[in-house]
Order: structure tokens, then C-alpha cells, then sequence
């Protein structure tokens, strides 16, 4: 089995380290933490690594958050992959810091990138984990805050939601998407 996980964000140092390239950072902790190496590739960097039998092709688009789709599709073909068999993570304004929610289908809630994936693969059917973000921002500051940088609080959590993120991710390529979704509420700390 092989599965395309798409993380969005966007290229560039500028954008390193801000709350909208969360799924940039939810590749890179799966990534090492499967021992896999990133490589330039069409659309994007991409790493293959394997999970119990599985083959997850990672991809962190260099398209921007806005055509991401374009990237998606891309790969989806390439691999011979249908869309059940992907996974694209992505920040989410409407969810509180670090809550996750995924789901099989659906609208694309207001977000630029999944607007895109939406319209280039014709359908609203393809899995879809959102990472919350929060939404601690003035009215008509929405932008400054999606493209701002972690709060300090917010950094000493993140590798938690990171580690959280790659086991639904896991769970998700072996055990399906009905398992992968109950497993998105996080297990107490000790």
C-alpha cells in the first residue's frame, strides 16, 4: 500500500516557523522521525519513507499554499494513486491551538489551499487533516496572525501537536480513516 501525505505551507525563510505552514512542520517531525531525507522534486520536496508495510510518499509543495492542488494532482497521477489513498494536512482558524480534526470529505472551511486541491481534483473527497491554530487575532488582523510566527507558549506545546499529528498520520495509513479519526482527541499526559 502507498499512500501521498501532503503537508501546505509555503516556501521560503519568511514563512518558516508561522502558523500557516504547520503541515510543513508535521511532515519534517514524521519525516525524521521515520529516518527519511527530503529531496527537490517536481512541485516540491519529497521524501519516501516506510510504516509497517506501508510506503508514505511525503510532499511539502513549493506551488504556495494557494496551489497546492496543482502539486497534489500531480503526484496522485504520478504514483497512480486515487485520492482515498492521500492525506493532506493543513492549519485550521476555526479549531482551538493543537486540536486536530480529520475527515474524509468536506468544504474547504475558508482555506485558500484546500480551495485549490477542491477544484483541481474535481471532487471535495479526499482526506484532510486540519491542525488547529487558533484564533487569537483583532478583527482584520486575520492575515498577520496566520502568517505570524509561534508564541512562545504556543513553541513549548508544538512538539506535542507534532507528535500527536505523525501517530494520526500512522494510524490513518494502517488502521483507516474511521480509527485515524478517533484517534485525533490527544491521550492525557501522565
Amino acid at each position: 500500500m502507498k499512500y501521498l501525505i501532503t503537508g501546505l505551507g509555503n516556501v521560503g525563510y519568511e514563512y518558516d516557523g508561522t502558523r500557516h505552514n504547520i503541515g510543513f512542520e508535521v511532515l519534517d517531525h514524521l519525516c525524521k522521525g521515520l529516518e527519511g531525507e527530503w529531496k527537490a522534486d517536481h512541485h516540491g520536496d519529497k521524501a519516501e519513507v516506510k510504516w509497517k508495510g506501508r510506503t508514505l510518499i511525503l510532499l511539502k509543495p513549493n506551488t504556495y499554499m494557494n496551489l497546492s492542488g496543482k502539486a497534489i494532482r500531480y503526484w496522485l497521477q504520478k504514483e497512480k494513486l486515487t485520492a482515498e489513498n492521500s492525506l493532506t494536512i493543513c492549519d485550521d482558524l476555526n479549531l482551538d491551538f493543537g486540536k486536530l480534526r480529520l475527515r474524509g470529505k468536506g468544504s474547504d472551511g475558508g482555506h485558500n489551499g484546500l480551495k485549490n486541491i477542491q477544484e483541481l481534483l474535481g471532487s471535495d473527497e479526499y482526506p484532510r487533516l486540519r491542525v488547529g491554530i487558533g484564533s487569537n487575532f483583532s478583527k482584520g488582523k486575520q492575515v498577520h496572525f496566520v502568517l505570524g510566527k509561534w508564541s512562545e507558549d504556543e513553541k513549548a506545546e508544538l512538539p506535542h501537536v507534532l507528535e500527536h499529528c505523525a501517530e494520526v498520520i500512522k494510524t490513518f495509513v494502517t488502521l483507516g480513516m474511521e480509527r485515524a479519526m478517533n484517534s485525533t482527541t490527544p491521550k492525557k499526559k501522565a
